[in-house]
Order: C-alpha cells, then structure tokens, then sequence
C-alpha cells in the first residue's frame, strides 16, 4: 500500500517550499508520487456504495413486483428495469427533469420528508390510453396532463404504492402515499437546492413504446434508518426469509413425493421345473415363521418391520418397528 503524506509532513513540505529549501516542481513531483483522491465540498458524497447497492437490490424488487402489475392490470405485456442509481443534487435533478412532465410527490414514513417519482409523459398516455380500452397510440405531443387525465392516471397509482411498500418491506414497514401529481418540476420546492439525492432510473417499454422514469429520493429521507439499510443487515434478513422460504416449498414437495415400498413375506428354493408347473391355488412354502415380522423396504433400502393383517378388507401391514441408518431397531 502507498504511503500518505501525514498533515505534519505536508506542513513542513510547504514551509521547504516557502523558505526555497526546495523548488516547487519537486514538490509537485513528491506529492504527485502519492496517491489523491479528488473532492468536491459542494457535492460530498453521502451515498456509500454500500447504500447504493442495497437502493438497487430494493427498487430491482419494485421493478419486479411492478411489471407483473401493470402487465395484469393494463392486459399488455408491460417490462421494467433498474437502468442506474446515482447521486446528484437535487437542484441537478429538477434542471434534468422536462417541462411538462408527470411529477408524483409522495410520502413513504416512517422515511421522512417526501420522495418524487418522475414519469416520462409519453408513457403517462399510453397507460391512459389503455386504461380507457383504447390501444396503442401513436406520437403525443408532449403537453401537461388535463385535470380529466391526471384523475384517470390515479387509478393506478394504488398499484405504485402496494408495489413500494411490498419492495421496501425486507427492510421495514412503509406505509407511501401520494401527496400531490404536478407536472411543472420548477414549482416543486420541497428540499434545498444542495440536498443530496439518490436517482433511481427506471426504463419502461409499454406495448413497445420506452420511455423511463426515475425515482429521487432524498438523503435526509433514510438518515434516520441508515441502521437498516446495510449489506450485513440486508443478507442476515433476506437469508432468513429465503431460508424459510426454500424449507417450506421443499417440505411441501417432499409430502407430495409418491414412493416405493415392498414387503418381504420370505425366500425359497425351487428349481425351474418346480417353477413352470406352478398354478393357481399352490402352496410355496417359505422359510419365514407365519408370526415373525416382516421387511418392509422403501425404495429398495430396508427401513421398517412390520406384521400383515386385513385393514377395511385389505390386504395391509402395520409398522412394528424402525430399522435405523446403522441397521439397528429402534422402537
């Protein structure tokens, strides 16, 4: 590993450099040795990569959850993914957002403040369109949603907000809902202009039309939970509940397996002349007592004893006694 210039030794290196012991090039030259990692105070990055990862295991979930929804709710077949996450601030984010666009505030506690959900308008009409039994539409001009459409448009936005709470609930209980839908982003002033932001962009191809839609949530929404929101915290929950998960779907088909099983009534000896004249209503004599128990074997591997008997005029067995890995009886 590289050394780095303590504050003592980068000190007496400028002080070198004030009293011309050394040139200032030669400076440049030994600082440039060492490795430096640029920082900007007006932007600093809150977001460890750790945090973005876990953003990006949650809102792939959402993805998810919302493409099988929507598919089932507009009757086309409707595919969602995680493009990027990146942190901007959130003055970035309302110059990269259009005018007109749909803007949807909403509320997701116990995170704090509000989280905005920007969705591109040629998809906003083409989920209107379908939602009024129309088809695929062709270009739309880009303009604000009327009153009428942002009313209709709301009828699924019961579906965005089952779909967060269901992605976000491997890491807690939200409770989101909509607080207002806009579509001038300029007017939106309900964070600092230097807040730094996490944006989720989405890609999203509605009956073969894409458009994205990205997801702004604000640093100082998940301060609060930042506990939570870890890879070891993450993993420790996520494989409890897939564990769980995978235990019962097993149980569940191992029940349902169907098996072999086989009685031993005994052995003998004949030879194969004895064997062809045989016909119905013979005796065979076998070298097993009539009251000793009987082998009963699953799948070809010895595991029971048990004793044969008439159970609802059938020919049946009850189990007497178990046969262990190590071939002992065990009551």
């Amino acid at each position: 590993m590289e050394e780095v210039l303590s504050q003592q030794e980068i000190d007496a290196l400028l002080s070198a450099i004030s009293a011309g012991e050394i040139e200032t090039t030669q400076a440049l030259k030994e600082v440039n040795q060492h490795k430096v990692r640029y920082y900007d105070f007006r932007r600093p990055n809150k977001f460890s990569k750790d945090l973005i990862n876990i953003l990006k295991l949650i809102h792939e979930n959402y993805a998810r959850i919302m493409s099988n929804s929507l598919s089932s709710q507009l009757r086309t077949n409707i595919l969602i993914k995680v493009m990027s996450i990146d942190q901007v601030t959130y003055e970035e984010f309302i110059r990269s957002t259009p005018n007109p666009t749909l803007l949807m505030t909403l509320k997701m506690p116990p995170l704090k403040g509000v989280i905005l959900f920007d969705l591109n308008l040629e998809i906003a009409f083409q989920i209107i369109e379908f939602l009024c039994g129309g088809k695929k539409g062709g270009q739309i001009k880009p303009r604000a949603l009327t009153e009428i459409e942002k009313n209709i448009f709301s009828e699924i936005t019961s579906g965005f907000l089952d779909g967060m709470a269901l992605a976000w609930q491997d890491v807690m209980e939200v409770s989101p809902s909509v607080e207002s839908i806009d579509d001038n982003p300029q007017l939106n002033q309900n964070m600092s202009p230097t807040e730094s932001v996490a944006i989720v962009t989405f890609s999203i191809e509605v009956a073969g039309t894409l458009g994205f839609a990205n997801l702004c949530i604000p640093y100082l929404a998940i301060e609060k939970v930042l506990d939570r929101l870890n890879v070891r915290h993450w993993y420790e929950t996520y494989s409890q509940d897939q564990n769980t998960e995978y235990e019962k779907a097993i149980e569940e088909r191992l029940l349902n397996c169907k098996l072999e099983l086989s009685v031993l009534l005994g052995k003998t000896n004949i030879t194969v002349r004895e064997f062809m004249d045989l016909s119905k209503g013979d005796v065979v004599q076998l070298d097993k007592p009539a009251g000793e128990p009987l082998k009963m074997f699953v799948e070809g591997k010895l595991h029971f004893l048990v004793q044969p008997g008439i159970c609802k005029n059938q020919l049946s067995v009850q189990v007497i006694d178990c046969i262990g890995r190590d071939g002992e009886q065990h009551e």
